[in-house]
This record gives structure tokens, sequence and C-alpha cells, in this order.
């Protein structure tokens, strides 16, 4: 079977934020958010990136929706290096790809109907002729299952799952091919979480939608995603395909984050022997000499705390950054 084609590139992007201090606000350093972070997403295929609060995982997406510029490396989408987008191929871009964010209630205009949100995007790209935009905004409320009322109520007259489908029916406005969703169901309760994703899997099945889904709760990522990226302090230590990878985890993080999902039998719970990892995360702003997850390791050497493992092949379509693995 033939792979689908590649839609969004990553190659060896770095994104740095300078701190300055003083009168003149002089430059005295760098948070590397972003550091040498390179994959590939497929049409179609919905990509998981995960990992603790602070890894680098929102900027990411940022980056890819060029709301913050790449400090290094290559973006390209659809074969074409998206920071070459200027005045009308920068619309054409937006358009291609759009964003549900985390909370959905601060990402919607509290002043505005459902129907005015949804509207807006419509009428912005004149995606439709006005006359036509109050069908099209009923055909997006249908699509993401709410009735059609909805149009005439505000963000605080619905509850946070309602509200998050506004925020979906807003992103497929104009039609694109890829969504960003940041932690689109974190901020929800776990039985509104499960209409969200089973509404996301339905929608990326009937419109052929790809998905950079960014997460920390790994049991959405293995459900939702066909491959999941594992990022700490800013770059991926380990890649695979979803079932491969919560089969047969590599890395010594990986495994951690997946021993502290909790098991659904409490028998098996009880008899868990779970080894939590030690020390904090450190600072993006002054990283760790050699793999920056050395300070943590239980398996860390010399090596590890002298030079930087790169992402290499494991298994078929499996890759790690650790010099232990195997």
């Amino acid at each position: 079977m033939t792979k689908a084609l590649p839609l969004l590139e990553f190659t060896d992007v770095h994104v740095h934020f300078p701190i300055r201090a003083g009168f003149f606000k002089k430059e005295v350093g760098r948070i590397r958010a972003v550091n040498g972070v390179s994959f590939t997403i497929r049409k179609g295929q919905a990509f998981g990136l995960v990992g603790e609060s602070g890894c680098g995982k929102s900027t990411v997406a940022r980056a890819a929706l060029r709301l913050e510029e790449a400090t290094s490396g290559s973006i390209r989408y659809a074969g074409e290096h998206i920071s070459l987008f200027t005045g009308e191929e920068r619309i054409k871009f937006r358009k291609r790809m759009q964003a549900v964010f985390q909370d959905p209630f601060s990402s919607l205009n509290p002043r505005m109907k459902a129907g005015q949100i949804i509207a807006e995007p419509i009428r912005v790209h004149g995606v439709k002729p006005a006359g036509e935009v109050r069908a099209e905004v009923d055909r997006l409320l249908e699509l993401v299952g709410l009735p059609l009322r909805f149009a005439n109520l505000y963000p605080h007259e619905m509850s946070g799952g309602q509200r998050q489908r506004i925020g979906i029916a807003r992103a497929l406005a104009l039609g694109p091919e890829l969504i960003v969703a940041d932690e689109a169901v974190s901020a929800l309760d776990v039985s509104i979480q499960a209409q969200i994703i089973t509404l996301l899997e339905d929608l990326q099945r009937d419109l052929g939608l790809t998905y950079l889904f960014i997460g920390h709760d790994l049991s959405v990522v293995r459900h939702i995603c066909d491959q999941v990226a594992v990022m700490y302090l800013g770059r991926i230590v380990e890649m695979a395909p979803s079932e491969e990878l919560f089969a047969n985890p590599t890395h010594p993080y990986t495994r951690a984050l997946i021993d502290a999902v909790p098991n659904p039998d409490p028998a098996a719970e009880a008899g868990r022997h779970i080894e939590p990892l030690q020390g904090e995360v450190p600072s993006p702003a002054n990283p760790p000499s050699g793999c920056v997850f050395h300070p943590r390791c239980p398996l860390a050497t010399d090596r590890c705390r002298q030079e930087a493992p790169d992402l290499g092949p494991v298994a078929p379509e499996h890759s790690v950054a650790c010099w232990n693995a195997g």
C-alpha cells in the first residue's frame, strides 16, 4: 500500500526566545523552547506530540501555524516552505491549517454569539456569499452535533463541551486540511472528553482531515493518534506508530510516562510497582550538557552526560534518542 504524501514536515527546527535584561534590554540568554525537532505528518494521519508541561510541544504547534517564527530549520507544508509565504500566499496557507485550543472559554469572544463566532472567518475570507453565510453556519453546527438554536447563544450560556464544539466548528469553517488540536480535550470532564474525541475521529473519517494532536494524557493520544512523538525539554526523544510505542517503549522517559498512567483494574493497579522520576525538569534557558534527560535518568552513564544522542532507528518506523536503547 502506497503511503500518503507528506503534508507537514519539520526538519531540524529550532525556536529560541531571547532573555533580555537591563535598561537597554540587552540579550543575556536564550530560552531554547524547541531544539532540533524533525518529523513528518502525512495526509490523513493523526500525529500525536506528548510530554510534560514546558517541553515545547505547544511551541511546535505555534511554529506550525506560523504564530511563532522558527529560529532555524525548515517547516514545509505540502512541500512549500511556510516561512516564504507572504501576502496572498500566507492568507491561503491560513485557510489550509486551523487550530482548536485548550480552553474553550478563553478562545471564544464572550461578546459574540456562537453563530457570529463561526461566521466571522467565513466573512473575513469570503468563503461564501453574504446570503449563504447563515446556511453554512447551520451546516457546521449540525456537523459538530449541536442544535441550530446554539447559533443564538453566548459562550457563557454553554457547557465546556458545547463551547469546544463551537471552537471545532469555527476551525472547520474555512475547510482546512490540517487541524492543530493543542490540548483540545484536557480542560474537559472525562465523559465529555470521550464525546469530543469521538467527534474528532468522525470528522477525520468524513472530511479526510489530518491532525497534529498535542497532549499529555497518553490514554487519549493512544486512542486517537496513528503516530506518536515524545518530547522532553525541546527535543523528540522517541517516535513510533502508536501501538508500537505503547507496546515497546524504549526511552526511559517514555517508559516513565506510560508507567504513570493508572490501570483501570483496581487489582492490577494495586500490584503495580512504579518508579517515579526523580528531580525536576531543567530550565530550557540552561539545558544540561549531553542528553537532556540524563539528570533524571536511572540509566545515565558518563557518555550520556557528555554526548547528545541523535534520534535513530531501533525498529521499523521506531526511532529513539538514547545511548542505552535496545
